[in-house]
């Protein structure tokens, strides 16, 4: 608190707000870097994955919400199964090793990032609370304020993360969800600066293992927690774990594949490199790995909701995220080629 301006929230909210806004910012660090200098600065490349990213968004939220229609608590879930874990999805590709061609781990990284940014607009359509207007104008001074660092080529990290510090405390008291303030903040990082260090690429490497090692496990642990007593498998088909789930597991397989079908037949896009229909499915199917994204979203959905739909969310969320994962790789497991074995050498 600073005199009468105070600041209090539960562990949990410091949690969810706070660290995961360092989260967000990273992931904006990273899909300004792809957009300026990677994958995603070559429209030629990002066609499949991007129209895969829709259909992989919208296939899922239409799933959940058809089994939950006319509950307008439990409606306040549909975009939870719409998001997919990039850090979950590529690790249990990686178990595939040298057997997955670049060019599939590239349609999946371009595709999650593309599904992260969709979930950052949801977040900030949907899930924000009543305006208040004295905040906003205060997060857009701060907005400026980064604008004006960026343009004055000013190369200090801890410049921007002071503002970014304002602007923070802006969006918490907007009622705009305080994680978009990363995003935002990530934005006015300079990328290339002549003769000295890129500070995107600098707080970049930074924040990566303090987010992979920190404070994703931090987020899941304070999430995750559900008690198995007293549970019954007529709690696993209730409409809100059964929407998620069904969500997750079949929403990315048939809405991703369904899209990249009719863009591949319509010549809009060809499948990657060195990459068959089955090994695509694969990866659609891991997809629908949605573990910390979907976790973040119910917490904003049912924040209201009561204990009753948070373990109902957080059922669904583990069972689909854990079934897209297995078959996922099973499917990828059985369509890719299998590695060369070398032969032995000898006199």
């Amino acid at each position: 608190s600073i005199g009468s301006f105070i600041v209090a929230k539960p562990l949990l909210l410091w949690i969810n707000d706070g660290l995961m806004a360092v989260f967000f910012l990273l992931v904006g660090l990273e899909l300004k870097r792809e957009v300026l200098e990677g994958e995603l600065s070559d429209p030629a490349r990002i066609a499949l994955p991007a129209a895969a990213a829709v259909g992989g968004m919208a296939a899922p939220a239409l799933i959940y919400s058809a089994l939950n229609w006319g509950d307008p608590v439990a409606m306040k879930g549909w975009a939870i199964p719409a998001a997919t874990d990039i850090a979950f999805a590529l690790g249990v590709l990686s178990l595939l090793g040298k057997r997955v061609p670049a060019s599939l781990k590239l349609f999946l990284l371009t595709l999650a990032i593309i599904d992260d940014l969709g979930a950052i607009v949801i977040i900030a359509f949907f899930y924000t609370a009543e305006l208040s207007w004295l905040s906003l104008i205060t997060a857009l001074a701060a907005v400026i304020g980064l604008f004006v660092l960026n343009r004055r080529k000013v190369v200090s990290i801890t410049a921007y993360i002071l503002v970014g510090l304002v602007l923070w405390v802006a969006v918490l008291k907007s009622g705009v969800h305080a994680t978009l303030a990363g995003v935002v903040l990530a934005l006015f990082i300079p990328l290339r600066v002549p003769g000295k260090e890129s500070p995107l690429h600098q707080l970049e490497h930074d924040l990566h293992p303090a987010v992979a090692f920190g404070i994703l496990p931090v987020f899941a642990f304070a999430n995750t927690g559900v008690s198995f007593e007293g549970l019954s498998l007529a709690d696993l088909v209730e409409p809100v774990p059964l929407g998620i789930a069904a969500g997750l597991f079949f929403g990315n397989q048939i809405g991703i594949m369904s899209i990249c079908w009719l863009m591949v037949k319509m010549k809009f896009a060809g499948l990657p490199a060195q990459a068959n229909w089955g090994s695509l499915y694969g990866v659609a199917t891991l997809c629908g790995v949605g573990f910390t994204m979907s976790l973040f979203v119910s917490s904003l959905a049912f924040e209201q909701g009561g204990p009753d739909f948070a373990v109902d969310d957080r059922l669904g969320i583990l069972m689909g995220s854990f079934l897209a994962a297995l078959y996922g790789y099973l499917i990828l497991h059985f369509s890719l080629p299998r590695a060369q074995k070398q032969a032995p050498t000898g006199a």
